[in-house]
Formats: C-alpha cells, structure tokens, sequence
C-alpha cells in the first residue's frame, strides 16, 4: 500500500472521528450537528479541517475574570437589584420600566445585567453624526479612553482616529484599543505603532498564535464600544471605516444605528471592556479602580439594561432578551438586521406573534454583504410572509442597524444581528431599553427608512427563479454553521 492511499486512509478515519465528536460528544443545537454531519460527510477530505477551523467549540474556562468587580461592589449591586425585584420592592423609575420587570429581571439574573434609570440617551443613524461626537468625546477626555471595535480599518477615518487617540496618549491620558483580529486582518500592526510610542496600549482579540493557522476564528469579538472618562459611553453598530461612512462604492449609504449614553450605564460598558481587555492582553491587566468608576449622576430619565452574550456563557442572553420581548408584544414589532437566521425558537416566536394579530415587520439590506448569509436570510423572510408577516427592502444603500422595538414602548439596539453567529459564536453587547419617548425616536428612524425601502410581497416572492430557490435551500441548510 502507497502512502498516498495510507495517508488518505488517515484522513478519512479522522473524518469518521470529528463526526462522531459533532454527534455525540459535543453538546450542540440539532440544526446544527446535521449541518456539520453535511460538510464532513460530503466533504471528507477537507472537511475535517474545516472542522478544525470553524466547528470546534470554544472552551468556556477562565475566558472572563468575573472575581475584578468584588472590589468595586458591582457583584454586591446584582445581588441587591436580584433580592429587590424578588421582594418586589425594587425603586422603579415609571409604569412602563415596571411593566417589563420580567424581562429586566430575566437580563439581572442571567447576565448581571444591572438596571440604571439615570441614563441620557442620543441616537445616532448617520456615521458622520456619530463619529463626530464620538471625536468630540475623545478631543474632551481628561483621564482615560476605552475603545473596542470589531473592524478598525487603516483608512482616512481609521487615521482621524488613530491621530487623536495619538494626541491624547501624549497628553498623558490612559488610552486603550482592543480590536478583533480576525474583523481587522487587513490593518497592519505597525498601523498603532505611533499610539503605543505615545504610551498607549493596543492589543488585538483572539490573534492567530500560528502563521496561517487560529483555531478561534470562528469566535469573534464582535462589540464596539467606546468610554471615555467613565461617563460617556458609546454602544451600536457602526465600525471603524470608510465604509461606515457611506464611501464604499458596492455598499453606498451606509445605513446604520448607535447611541451616546450619559449615565450610570457606562459602568456595566466600562466593565465589559475590562473584562474583554484582561482577557485580551492577561499581561497588562486593568484593575478596578474608582478612577474607571468616578462618582457622577445622570441627567437622564432613560431606563437602560447593557447586555453581553457569547460562546463563553451557557445561555444565549441577547436572543432570550430578544424573544421575551418578541413574546410580550400586542400592538407592533419593528425589527431590522442586515443577517436574518433565527433558529427554531426566535422564529417560532414571531411566526405567533403575526399569527396573533400583532403588526410583525421586518427589515433587511437590499444587497448581499455575505452571499450563502444573504441567501438564508430571504429564505426564512420568504417563512414569515406566509404568517402574515411584512418584509421589507432597504433600497437607499445598506442597512446595519440591529434593532428591535416593540409597542413603541421598549427596544434593543447593539451589535447583535438576527442570526446563530451572534447568539452562539460571536461576543456581542446589546443596550435594552425601558422609556417611551427613546423608543418611539427609534421607531421614527425605522418608519423613515421604510420610505426608503420596498415590500417583498408574497407576489413578489413567489417570482424567485429556480437558481435562487436553489441556493436559498443550500444556505438554509448550511445557515446553523454559516
């Protein structure tokens, strides 16, 4: 025998074996263990190392120190909210926070979420409007500057931010970057040569440890979040690049939504950006000090829960967050991702809701950002039409914004799209929100953009040509991994 022939006979025993772990051994959603079962059994020569690549779950232990925010009682504040709304005894600041008291007490119990009543709230949906405010913010600071973003491009805005994050480490200002290595590949790491040399600190999130080769790159921090002084924080969709800017010539207007909290809220920002940082760079770790934590009030009356998820976690906090709301509406669900893949439960939730009378609509891009993702997501749109359910088109370039509101009354706005990537694999952070007139200023930014988009009515649909059914039906199959 060749050893050629015994080498592939390695391969393919190999193969037998990582489909046998995706059964029964890791404890995985069914969908998908058969989407893997697919590409290791028609793939059987490359599939495994696909599996290497992308299939192998990540290992949940000492991702996080959660032991840091003992010494500034935030752990002591979760347990005080969690005993208060027991007892229901908790301060509410309205009816309407009240009203939600469920869903508030299902994101403190299961992620810590604490619930701040002080916040002040800017919404922001154009990339121009946000990054100069967010540049503002920065030119402002006194003390220190915390930034992470899942894209950071070495662009003309890559460089305006890059410059004044420069200007103020040289000041003397604490200034630190995380960047995920995987969203960020095409930026060069001498690209923040000049801010470390100013004594700033940059580190990127789960970085390749062999040339060609990360066996987390499927786990990708997907959070942007930017705090300065620890009172202003920043928290939504938009990235670091031209793009976002609506200077990409395939996307165009780059339609997208972020907030600017003032309030207590940017201290459970502030301390997922320690958490990610410690984890990030273990050799620079942030303590907890009060200086990341000043004693300050909001000016606000916005009721607001900041919310993390990720493959670390044993629960999916976001989408759960998500479905509670779905499940809790009575008038209206307006929700808008560029990625729509639910899985069975989120889907099932709004597929009820429509049946029940409740005015379902849906937003997605008009364009593909990722083919096979695109193809899905008009798959399980085309799903919700037969309910009842209203697709919409945006036709005015493309839309970014994970968004969900509901009865104009409360709504969730972050990074955390409509799709198994960022439930399962991604680490995503999402901003709940409890306060009519927040909302109902978010429900005007979508009513505006349906000025701007077209139905895909069942008519409509229906016209699809074979070719794309037929894609439609092998993305749908490949969507739980996709």
């Amino acid at each position: 025998m060749g050893i050629l022939a015994v080498f592939l006979i390695i391969l393919l025993v190999l193969n037998v074996f990582f489909a046998a772990v995706t059964v029964f051994l890791e404890r995985r959603d069914t969908s998908a263990t058969w989407a893997w079962l697919l590409v290791l059994t028609f793939i059987p020569i490359v599939g495994f190392i696909i599996y290497l690549i992308f299939g192998r779950k990540l290992s949940k232990k000492k991702i996080f120190d959660w032991k840091g925010q003992e010494k500034i009682g935030i752990s002591e504040s979760i347990m005080n909210q969690i005993e208060l709304m027991r007892q229901k005894e908790f301060p509410f600041s309205d009816i309407n926070v009240k009203k939600h008291r469920n869903l508030i007490y299902l994101l403190l119990v299961n992620d810590g979420a604490i619930l701040i009543q002080d916040n002040e709230v800017e919404v922001f949906t154009d990339g121009y409007e946000k990054f100069e405010a967010l540049f503002n913010d920065i030119n402002n600071a006194k003390d220190h500057i915390h930034i992470i973003y899942y894209i950071f491009h070495s662009d003309e805005l890559g460089k305006r931010m890059i410059h004044l994050l420069e200007k103020k480490a040289a000041e003397g200002l604490s200034v630190k970057v995380i960047y995920d290595a995987m969203g960020s590949r095409t930026t060069k790491k001498s690209f923040f040569k000049t801010l470390k040399k100013n004594g700033g600190h940059v580190t990127p999130f789960f970085p390749s440890k062999l040339p060609l080769i990360n066996f987390r790159l499927n786990y990708r921090n997907h959070r942007k979040l930017a705090i300065i002084d620890g009172e202003i924080g920043y928290i939504g969709g938009f990235n670091i690049g031209d793009e976002y800017l609506g200077l990409s010539k395939k996307f165009g207007y780059w339609r997208d939504t972020h907030l600017r909290v003032y309030g207590k809220a940017v201290y459970a920002m502030q301390t997922r950006f320690i958490m990610d940082w410690n984890s990030a760079a273990p050799h620079q770790k942030i303590d907890y000090k009060f200086r990341y934590f000043p004693t300050f009030y909001g000016s606000g009356n916005t009721s607001m829960q900041i919310v993390s998820s990720g493959p670390d976690s044993e629960w999916q906090q976001i989408k759960n967050g998500y479905i509670k709301m779905i499940n809790s509406a009575e008038r209206s669900i307006y929700l808008q991702s560029p990625y729509f893949i639910p899985d069975a439960s989120l889907i099932e939730a709004l597929k009820i809701a429509s049946l029940s009378g409740v005015d379902v609509r849906i937003m997605i891009p008009n364009k593909p950002d990722h083919p096979f993702v695109y193809q899905a997501t008009t798959s399980y749109v085309g799903e919700l039409i037969e309910t009842g359910a209203k697709i919409f088109i945006y036709d005015n370039g493309f839309i970014h914004a994970k968004m969900l509101i509901i009865d104009s009354e409360i709504a969730s706005v972050g990074t955390a799209n409509m799709d198994f990537r960022s439930f399962r694999l991604n680490f995503e952070v999402n901003a709940f929100i409890y306060e009519k007139k927040l909302a109902q200023r978010l429900e005007d930014s979508f009513l505006d953009d349906l000025l701007k988009s077209y139905q895909l009515t069942p008519e409509l649909y229906a016209k699809r040509s074979i070719w794309i059914k037929f894609k439609e039906a092998v993305s749908r199959l490949l969507s739980p991994i996709l």
